[in-house]
């Protein structure tokens, strides 16, 4: 029995002893992982990335889009295009994560 509390603890990606807590469905089965290596699933960051071009593409239409056809841009542009599209990454890698956790 201590073997399979072990093997529960142990990081499928990295293989260290950090409580894993993260749980991903991939085509070979499930796979656990430590917090450290969710942030870097692959999966789902491209997931996350296609969502914020998708939504933050969408946003920035709605709420910018007279100003970017506009030939002067603002200095703001800078810093709101950019937000617009962290916004709906952070929340869709926050839900996923969110949505893999394991609960003990």
């Amino acid at each position: 029995m201590t073997t399979a509390t072990t093997v529960e603890r142990r990081c499928d990606a990295c293989g260290r002893d950090r409580d894993p807590r993260f749980l991903f469905q991939t085509r070979r089965g499930p796979i656990v992982k430590c917090w450290r290596c969710a942030l870097r699933h692959r999966p789902m960051l491209t997931r996350s990335l296609m969502i914020a071009a998708v939504i933050g593409t969408l946003l920035v239409a709605i709420n910018q889009g007279d100003v970017v056809l506009r030939a002067d841009w603002p200095r703001a542009l800078v810093w709101k295009v950019p937000l617009t599209y962290l916004v709906p990454f952070l929340v869709a890698s926050w839900g996923a994560l969110v949505n893999g956790r394991i609960r003990s």
